[in-house]
């Protein structure tokens, strides 16, 4: 079996090997969408596929849309070369449940991929063309946390966003640059609206991606590039929303057990695809079974029935609580803890550490009895519920392989809205002692001693890519395991960096606690193991 749309026609070996095949005309809806799009999706990668894909995939089964998706890259252009165009855009998603059993599907939602390549003039120029089109309603974005970022740590601007604000929307360099001017071409072909609307995890993320577009909207006015009320458009909410939203389905690489199984059902399509910018892709995705998206009802032209396919949609302030409660409580806090001590402790996959006695008692201990006391009940879903699934059913599957090398990407990035927003909570709660907090310190003083690049054993390991790696690295370059504190004077520049933990740890009490427990994980070999077992 070859995945592209030949391959396709002969529907018998798929349905026999137990793949659920699309039961649509996508001939039809290609012909729909290209004419009338209605949502295009910027970053192509393995996320996009396994949820937002399906999701839209399920509403063509249904008869209840009758256009599919246009996905854009707008970063590593390889993955539409390689992944996308020799599969006629199709994809197999692999849903790995926890007792073993895969579910395989075949997504073709997908009509069309494109590159936000300003030098490709057919793309830009189709891209140029669905933005002044009336009919989009949305443009939807995974293009990871960074991807909404104008400046780099120092505070500084790119230096293709300073490119972009003087030179303006004709040839753009930046992806946020291109979005604008993209935007522009909306607003001069009629003002049309349409929803921004990102799909990334982090928080506030529809503010973020605004203040982005917003920034450069505003650099172009000032510099009397473009019309000065396009920027009233970008800032009108009746014409351009960026709607809040919170999602959550873990999506690691795509795994080489899922690739051998494939092949086994006879799918000939299974390449392992790592592109020069180190994207690891392939013509599959696998991806857990519980996912949730919960998303601002905010969209002033309409969108695709997406309640339908189980996305929630509310209110800004319940998006608020929902996200609060995943990323800084009962999700990503408990990930970056398991990532941060499974690379101390040389594992290699999540769920294998969730059998450790001592890193299972540490997450449930940071969900449930730091995190859950200061969490807002969202009302939609409830979040001890949440944090059980979690710990019971979705780090644990083993047919999950996810990895803490993976999950410790840009920790540094991470760690003030995962531990920084608990801490900030405990110091405005009148009956919670910030200073009672024991197993969040613990996580970060492992932090600390994960910047040494040396294992439990003594060995030295990879660090994960961080923006702020250089600049730590050089901090806490002279610390050697079997080193005596203190500490104080040496870490002070980390800790006292509220724009790494979200607080001065100094001014909030924490640091004495962090450095102690920093000072005993540098013992020796063994020390980690040692002051979890000591603390759990």
């Amino acid at each position: 079996m070859i995945l592209n749309d030949s391959g396709l026609k002969n529907r018998e070996p798929w349905i026999e090997a137990g793949f659920e095949l699309p039961g649509y005309d996508r001939e039809k809806v290609r012909e729909n969408t290209l004419k009338s799009p209605v949502w295009l999706h910027f970053g192509a990668g393995n996320i996009f596929r396994a949820f937002p894909a399906a999701l839209q995939q399920k509403l063509l089964n249904e008869g209840k849309s009758d256009r599919g998706i246009i996905v854009c890259e707008g970063y590593d252009y390889e993955i539409i070369e390689r992944a996308y165009k020799p599969y006629d855009n199709l994809s197999v998603l692999v849903v790995l449940k926890p007792d073993g059993n895969m579910e395989k599907k075949v997504i073709a939602s997908v009509v069309e991929a494109l590159t936000a390549d300003t030098g490709n003039q057919d793309h830009w120029n189709t891209l140029k063309s669905i933005f002044s089109n009336p009919s989009l309603q949305m443009v939807s974005f995974t293009i990871t946390e960074k991807g909404y970022s104008l400046k780099n740590a120092r505070g500084e601007y790119y230096g293709d966003v300073v490119s972009d604000f003087a030179a303006g929307p004709e040839s753009p360099r930046s992806f946020i640059g291109k979005l604008t001017a993209l935007c522009y071409e909306r607003y001069k072909s009629g003002k049309y609206p349409v929803a921004l609307v990102s799909m990334d995890n982090c928080s506030h993320n529809g503010t973020r991606l605004y203040e982005a577009v917003s920034t450069i909207a505003g650099e172009w006015v000032k510099n009397k590039l473009v019309e000065e009320d396009f920027a009233d458009y970008i800032n009108n909410p009746e014409k351009v929303s960026f709607p809040w939203s919170m999602i959550d389905k873990i999506t690691p690489r795509p795994d080489l057990g899922v690739k051998e199984m494939l092949e086994k059902c006879g799918l000939e399509s299974t390449e392992l695809i790592t592109t020069s910018k180190n994207t690891y892709t392939a013509p599959f995705v696998n991806a857990e079974e519980p996912q949730y998206l919960v998303v601002e009802n905010l969209f002033p032209n309409g969108r695709p029935p997406l309640e339908d396919a189980g996305v929630i949609f509310t209110d800004r302030e319940t998006v608020d609580k929902v996200e609060k409660m995943k990323v800084c409580t009962c999700l990503n806090p408990l990930h970056t803890a398991l990532a941060i001590y499974g690379c101390l402790l040389g594992y290699k996959a999540i769920y294998e550490e969730m059998k450790d006695e001592h890193l299972k008692a540490l997450v449930e201990k940071v969900g449930y009895e730091e995190g859950l006391p200061v969490v807002i009940n969202p009302g939609i879903i409830n979040p001890k519920d949440f944090i059980k699934e979690v710990v019971e059913v979705r780090l644990p599957n083993p047919f999950v392989p996810d990895t803490p090398q993976r999950i410790a990407t840009d920790t540094s990035q991470k760690l003030a809205i995962r531990f920084g927003e608990t801490i900030k909570a405990y110091q405005r709660r009148e009956d919670l002692n910030v200073t009672d907090l024991k197993y969040i310190p613990l996580v970060l003083a492992g932090w600390l001693r994960y910047l040494l690049a040396v294992d439990d054993e003594g060995n030295s390991f990879e660090l994960s890519p961080d923006p702020l790696m250089d600049h730590l690295k050089k901090i806490v370059s002279g610390i050697k395991l079997g080193d005596n504190g203190p500490f104080d004077e040496k870490l002070k520049p980390i800790l006292t960096d509220s724009s790494i933990f979200g607080v001065d740890l100094f001014e909030a009490g924490l640091a004495e606690k962090v450095l102690g427990y920093f000072e005993e994980l540098v013992k020796g070999p063994g020390a980690v193991r040692s002051t979890l077992g000591k603390y759990l």
